[in-house]
């Protein structure tokens, strides 16, 4: 006798992002700008009050008030997961009852569709057009004709940075029956007025994502926020474990989120920078064929072409890392200094082959 690992994991392997050391980073989407002397003085008197012989609080009361006064709501409506990424996994797993169907986008963010693999769900995919949009009247009736229980997708998207606006968010949310969850993650570098974190209460079918890893430039926390009416509020805090954010990220993102300017100011710099970005390799696409670069809502710009693996190659080798995905690449806004190394050493590249 001997066990055997399942069909739904046996053949699985771990994630693995781009190993070895960059002098630029640009493959993660992550915030370039690392914290201020202030906030780093801010993090060691956390450290230094902490009680680290004490489970953290479940409710994580200080961080959702601080979370909850930067964006306008009420606390009530806010759920602190370890990351969105535990989040969607929680939402997905219990949310949807055995044999319910899932429906995710394509392409968006991978891991939607593998969490929904896990809860062992059947997950459907909803392909956009050939300039990566969501005609939403096809979406809708995706998941009216195939009975979909809940719909995720991001808003503005990973990996394309384009996004759906307001309008045609509230008509999909008043056309289905399914639950919706709108992941916001990069919402803070596109605008307010497109969001629904405001919104919640006004429907029974809605759950909006955010995270204090992009524009708050805290991956290293791994803080996600799931906000909701009260009565699917109170529904993920039941089914999450009590304890699933530590103290540290807990008291240090309670302080972050009362720093509304300092994050406004990194905001608007990120958005300057990829705007930046976005020109100049739109000014490479003019003048280089089969480089197709797609409009962003983001903190990255997305690239169709078919010699991406060499380029990503090429980069890698002038210590810069890019995301290499097929037929298309994705590079994160950096610094001033970062964005200007990328796009010399893609002309360099361009000029050579």
């Amino acid at each position: 006798m001997s066990y055997e690992l399942n069909e739904k994991i046996k053949n699985l392997v771990p994630y693995e992002p781009i190993s070895g050391n960059f002098d630029i980073r640009l493959d993660a989407n992550e915030c370039t700008f690392n914290y201020t002397p202030e906030l780093f003085s801010m993090v060691h008197d956390v450290v230094d009050n902490l009680d680290f012989n004490r489970y953290p609080d479940p409710t994580c009361t200080e961080l959702r008030k601080s979370f909850a006064q930067f964006y306008g709501i009420d606390n009530k409506n806010v759920t602190v997961g370890n990351g969105s990424d535990e989040l969607i996994f929680l939402i997905e797993s219990a949310f949807l009852q055995k044999g319910e169907k899932l429906l995710v986008a394509a392409p968006d963010f991978s891991m939607y569709e593998f969490y929904g693999s896990i809860s062992e769900n059947p997950c459907l995919k909803y392909f956009k057009n050939n300039e990566l949009n969501i005609d939403v009247d096809r979406l809708i009736s995706k998941v009216n004709d195939e009975d979909i229980k809940l719909l995720i997708f991001s808003n503005p998207c990973n990996p394309t940075g384009q996004g759906i606006n307001k309008k045609d968010c509230v008509k999909l949310l008043n056309s289905v029956d399914s639950l919706v969850v709108l992941d916001e993650a990069y919402m803070d570098f596109w605008s307010s007025d497109e969001s629904f974190i405001k919104d919640v209460n006004s429907y029974d079918n809605l759950i909006v994502f955010r995270t204090a890893s992009k524009a708050l430039g805290s991956a290293a926390l791994r803080l996600g926020f799931a906000v909701a009416n009260e009565r699917i509020s109170k529904a993920i805090a039941a089914v999450k474990s009590p304890y699933n954010v530590n103290s540290l990220s807990q008291a240090i993102g309670a302080k972050l989120y009362r720093n509304k300017d300092f994050l406004t100011n990194r905001i608007n710099t990120i958005v300057k920078n990829t705007d930046l970005l976005y020109n100049e390799l739109v000014r490479i696409g003019k003048k280089t064929e089969d480089f197709t670069v797609y409009p962003t809502k983001t903190n990255f710009v997305f690239i169709k072409t078919s010699f991406g693996k060499e380029l990503w190659e090429y980069l890698k080798s002038n210590s810069i890392a890019i995301r290499y995905m097929g037929d298309y690449i994705r590079i994160t806004s950096g610094s001033d200094e970062e964005n200007t190394k990328v796009i010399n050493t893609i002309k360099n590249f361009i000029s050579e082959n």
